[in-house]
């Protein structure tokens, strides 16, 4: 079983997605409070195109269209069936409605929902900067964002709905507001703090993250539709663009990694955090250096691989160690940071290598 389980996170580690590219210069190896940092970091300095308010209206016409789909946005939250029957046509229904039907009042239109309400900011975030982020607003029915108004998130099951004196997204919706909400706290910092606009119990290491959206983001995966928005959102290109991406979307499990909580799924694979698998403990002696190096802290070498990647978790070379005193050749490697990744029965672990 152990050697079946090796295999896969192997066959895992070589399936890495091209949005990686994005976190080359982010040290992925980093955990906790330092990975917050650096991906903060990222997302800001990479947000080249802040949109105005009319802008991010546009973008939602593009960014929120049903996949496959030219017509139709996704309505966050749904709507209720009885303000706008199904009856009617095929654009009002409860999860979708026609891309042109953007309104402010109107029965069966659409407007733009601040997922992070405005009035929850601190200070208010207002109709620029984050009140425009379109990683944070969301095609909605007018009605239900009415309904749902300035409320905190609670926990709850099923459609979406007032959920004791909070709000319940929906099942099908729950995970991306956690992930939406994480993205604000990192990209807005205090203004956007996460215990402002949920309920639920602060984590040990951030008091100001609870663990209602570590949990709804484990609960509902990512969809092809969060994926697509993130997407265009990053190309500079796209007329809406902004140039960064919502780290969440593209690995929940990098939640996981700042904050604990319930494990979320492991998009890129390359944080091995199966069960099945104990922590390890090595050295890299010399760190820095020229290529060659020796694995240090070995008690076996039965069944023990070294997997180097690049930092941002593309494999490049697999070796057995054979010997206690096997030195590891990375011959012909550019200088830089890498992976070096140690498996060794049914424990495993990683440390920074440098190359000089």
């Amino acid at each position: 079983m152990k050697n079946s389980i090796l295999l896969l996170i192997l066959f895992t580690l070589t399936s890495i997605f091209g949005q990686q590219a994005y976190y080359d210069d982010v040290d992925l190896t980093l955990s906790g409070i330092s990975l917050k940092d650096e991906l903060a970091a990222k997302i800001t300095t990479t947000h080249e195109n802040n949109l105005s308010y009319s802008e991010a209206r546009e973008a939602l016409k593009i960014v929120d269209l049903v996949p496959g789909q030219g017509t139709y946005v996704y309505l966050v939250y749904g709507f209720a069936p009885e303000v706008c029957p199904t009856s009617t046509s095929n654009d009002n229904d409860h999860r979708r409605r026609d891309k042109s039907s953007f309104g402010g009042g109107a029965t069966c239109q659409w407007n733009r929902e601040h997922s992070y309400p405005k009035s929850l900011g601190t200070p208010n975030l207002g109709t620029s900067g984050p009140g425009a982020d379109a990683h944070m607003l969301r095609a909605c029915d007018v009605q239900r964002n009415s309904q749902r108004g300035s409320l905190l998130f609670n926990d709850g099951t099923g459609n979406s709905g007032n959920a004791g004196s909070g709000w319940y997204p929906g099942d099908e919706w729950k995970g991306d507001m956690a992930r939406i909400m994480m993205y604000m706290y990192l990209r807005y910092n205090d203004q956007c703090l996460p215990d402002n606009v949920g309920y639920g119990n602060s984590v040990a290491n951030d008091s100001h993250m609870i663990d209602l959206f570590l949990q709804w983001n484990a609960d509902d995966p990512v969809s092809e539709y969060e994926e697509n928005r993130n997407n265009y959102l990053e190309n500079i290109a796209n007329t809406y663009g902004q140039g960064n991406r919502n780290p969440f979307i593209d690995n929940p499990y990098l939640a996981t990694r700042i904050w604990g909580g319930t494990s979320a799924e492991d998009i890129w694979g390359i944080y091995l955090s199966t069960p099945e698998y104990e922590q390890l403990d090595f050295s890299i002696n010399p760190n820095p250096n020229n290529g060659q190096f020796y694995i240090q802290g070995l008690t076996s070498t039965q069944n023990t691989y070294v997997i180097i990647q690049s930092i941002q978790g593309a494999q490049i070379s697999k070796q057995l160690i054979l010997s206690l005193n096997t030195p590891i050749d990375m011959p012909a490697f550019n200088s830089g940071i890498y992976l070096v990744r140690v498996f060794s029965e049914n424990k495993s672990g990683v440390q920074k290598l440098i190359i000089k």
